[in-house]
């Protein structure tokens, strides 16, 4: 029988402490796999001039991700990420991010017989046209097929996400879910103090919006939608927590909204807690980990019919679902629930008591059964096969 796994080796452009999905999701699988006493190194970009490597950590020079210069693509320095492999040994890697650092660990643990999984986290190929790059989408697709295919399988987090890209042309693709803390993301964290700070009276509807305030994440559908039930009822408030290129333009035109900035940890709790209605009007994510988190503090959900409401819920038991891409359903979803409050308190209801099903323990251990079912076997001879078993290279114990 195989022996458990013990060593894993991730490589990512992003990690905690910085605030997005993929942070977050990567944070938790390797605050999981290290309790369940796996050895877990990460290699990423340096974050800050202050950033050390560690025994468990690898940090590169970077640069700036275009459209997101708060984050960082590694630069491919292959002799480093190969003698980093070789020393920590681990048994399978995980490539979370595609760029050039993911991409030089995929050829170094080849090089070493390591088996790599990759992770389709970011719908990066879909950014172009946010940003006047929208020629170069369909080579984005075709690169991020080329590379993926290049490793033992490739994880998404929902099987509609595995069948498009099983139609693309993606091979090996593996449905991975994602979890939540509903003990962390709680309606017990309601807090009556924070919406008196917004104006807000007990009886007042709270629009929320959490997460990168950017042109791929779709803000301007929540504006309007924002406008759209502030004419039916004057005392409609929007909060929006997070930073990005749009926020300066948002408040320039629209002062009566209230910009939180980036929020973390317990404060995070209860400005969702503290909300009434979450809009994820993202048409790009290939999750949306603020869905889970606005179910678990027991918000009304207003989103699209996919990613991760389209997996968790239904439409009017426990959110409000639009068809893809449908706007003028999105807005008039919003409406009905301030114009139904009795719909509204019901799906809230509904929406906290699915989420508490959603547990990140069971999704950690799937995630370590992906790695040990992908990781390197030992031969007879010591030798190491790739995913091919073409390429056999020792490699060096301790």
């Amino acid at each position: 029988m195989a022996s458990e796994l013990s060593r894993v080796c991730i490589v990512t452009e992003t990690y905690a402490p910085e605030v997005n999905g993929v942070a977050h999701t990567l944070s938790t699988l390797v605050n999981g796999m290290r309790d369940r006493g796996i050895q877990v190194q990460i290699i990423r970009p340096r974050q800050n001039k202050l950033d050390k490597d560690d025994d468990v950590t690898l940090t590169l020079p970077g640069l700036p991700i275009p459209g997101y210069p708060e984050l960082k693509f590694g630069l491919p320095y292959y002799r480093r990420v190969l003698n980093t492999l070789t020393r920590f040994r681990p048994e399978a890697v995980y490539v979370a991010t595609e760029g050039p650092l993911g991409w030089v660990a995929t050829k170094a643990a080849e090089k070493l017989g390591i088996r790599v999984i990759s992770g389709f986290h970011t719908n990066f190929h879909q950014y172009g046209k946010h940003y006047r790059i929208g020629a170069l989408e369909n080579l984005g697709y075709r690169y991020l097929r080329w590379f993926h295919n290049t490793t033992s399988a490739t994880l998404v987090p929902t099987s509609a996400q595995a069948s498009e890209l099983t139609a693309h042309g993606f091979e090996r693709v593996r449905v991975m879910a994602r979890g939540v803390n509903s003990r962390q993301f709680s309606p017990d964290h309601r807090s009556p103090e924070l919406r008196a700070g917004w104006g807000a009276q007990p009886e007042d509807l709270v629009l929320l919006y959490v997460g990168r305030i950017a042109a791929e994440k779709n803000l301007q559908l929540v504006l309007r939608t924002y406008e759209q039930l502030r004419s039916q009822d004057d005392t409609v408030k929007l909060v929006l927590v997070g930073n990005g290129p749009e926020l300066q333009g948002i408040r320039e035109r629209h002062p009566e909204v209230i910009c939180a900035g980036v929020r973390r940890g317990e404060e995070l709790s209860r400005f969702y807690a503290s909300g009434d209605i979450f809009l994820f009007p993202s048409l790009t994510d290939t999750f949306g980990n603020v869905v889970t988190e606005a179910l678990a503090s027991g918000l009304g959900l207003v989103a699209f019919d996919y990613a991760a409401a389209h997996e968790h819920t239904q439409h009017e038991k426990s959110a409000m679902l639009a068809s893809f891409g449908d706007e003028k359903a999105f807005i008039r979803h919003a409406a009905s629930l301030l114009e139904r409050p009795n719909l509204l308190r019901t799906i809230r209801l509904q929406a906290r008591q699915l989420a508490c099903t959603i547990s990140w323990d069971s999704i950690i251990d799937e995630f370590t059964q992906h790695l040990s079912a992908a990781r390197t076997e030992v031969t007879e001879n010591g030798f190491n096969e790739t995913a091919s078993g073409k390429s056999r290279v020792s490699v060096p114990q301790s």
